[in-house]
């Protein structure tokens, strides 16, 4: 009976599995169990308590609201915001630089395509740390003082306490009329694009119908709300300037080291996705009387992207995981404050926990947004 039992390939697999997890589990278990004594051995407190208890430590610059009375919490909000921010950024400019690159890198000009040759070998063998600490060194010694700021452009000025630059700021009726056309924008072009596939509108601009139509809601709003906006030019007063927004130099340091390192690694997969489609299609284009870039837009791009999205989403999660090294140039993302947190609380396993907790949720929502788009790209070419 027993040889019969163990003889069966469907317990054999199930009993190993099953003994796996359960040792696994135990040994989670006892170091949960040691951890918790040797904390509590040492006067340390472990749980979230320390959540809901006053910061009392600054944050130099953040998109979200913050003081230092806040709750240590909201200031792990804060950074997830900084996070998110610096991601968002990093990754958009970085996609539209490296997309120049990647085309810069298939030029029939030689010195355009050796020019894009070079940064790209050079930037992706220098480690991104580096190119951080360059930046920075760059923002903080090479500008002058506010009074002898650079000024390229009126309202633009370039000093090593920041980059200012005009900001525009609105009351809620402009924050509600924004909302509402762009929401209304998006959800006019999914309608539209559904109702050309399905045969039901025949519209051969359908861009300038949506602008039209968005222009109409805006207006229409626009009379209900009343909306104010108010343009701040920044400008010197005492010994710094004074209105517009600021941009920091570790701000400008991150943002440059990300993205230009970041670029270097795209067009590298811009440019082997394009070369991975066959000479044929370059052809077929050619032969219908299409031009290079239309042949390129129209054609190659849309086949390209079966191949470039999935190296792509690499990289974006690459470059989310490498916002961590903002604190190099201290810049106030996650990482840092956690570090601030950690300092001030000793709750080391905690704070690591919710760190790693919140980097994964960002990274699986990134994986999943790309899955989602790789699918659709599949679709359309099925199609």
């Amino acid at each position: 009976m027993i040889s019969a039992v163990l003889d069966n390939r469907q317990f054999r697999s199930w009993g190993g599995q099953i003994l796996l997890l359960g040792g696994f589990a135990a040994l989670l278990s006892w170091l949960v169990s040691n951890t918790v004594t040797n904390l509590d051995a040492r006067g340390i407190r472990v749980g979230f308590d320390f959540l809901w208890r006053p910061a009392n430590f600054p944050i130099s610059e953040s998109v979200l609201p913050y003081n230092p009375s806040d709750t240590f919490l909201w200031a792990y909000v804060t950074g997830v915001g900084n996070t998110l921010v610096i991601s968002v950024l990093a990754i958009f400019l970085s996609t539209a630089l490296g997309l120049v690159v990647g085309l810069a890198r298939r030029s029939k000009h030689p010195l355009t395509s050796g020019a894009a040759g070079i940064f790209v070998t050079t930037m992706r063998n220098m480690p991104l740390i580096v190119h951080l600490l360059f930046w920075y060194a760059l923002a903080t010694t090479a500008l002058p003082a506010p009074r002898e700021a650079y000024n390229p452009l009126p309202g633009v000025f370039l000093s090593l306490r920041g980059f200012y630059i005009p900001s525009v700021q609105f009351d809620g009726g402009a924050m509600i009329l924004i909302c509402v056309v762009l929401a209304g924008t998006f959800m006019t072009a999914a309608i539209g694009r559904r109702m050309v596939a399905a045969g039901r509108m025949n519209i051969r601009h359908p861009v300038f119908s949506l602008l039209a139509l968005a222009a109409v809601i805006a207006s229409t709003l626009g009379l209900l709300f009343q909306p104010t906006a108010i343009v701040s030019f920044p400008e010197m007063k005492g010994f710094n300037f004074v209105g517009g927004l600021r941009l920091s130099p570790e701000f400008a340091a991150l943002m440059l080291g990300l993205v230009i390192y970041t670029s270097a690694f795209i067009g590298e997969i811009i440019r082997g996705g394009i070369d991975a489609v066959s000479l044929g299609q370059w052809e077929a284009g050619r032969a219908i009387g299409l031009s290079e870039q239309h042949t390129l837009t129209k054609i190659i791009i849309p086949q390209a992207l079966r191949i470039i999205i999935p190296p792509m989403t690499s990289q974006y999660l690459s470059t989310v995981k490498n916002t961590t090294l903002a604190l190099a140039v201290g810049y106030p993302e996650l990482g840092l404050v956690v570090g601030t947190v950690i300092n001030q609380t000793g709750q080391v396993i905690e704070s690591i926990a919710l760190l790693l907790g919140i980097f994964l949720t960002i990274s699986i929502a990134v994986s999943l947004l790309m899955n989602w788009y790789n699918v659709r790209v599949a679709l359309v070419e099925a199609r």
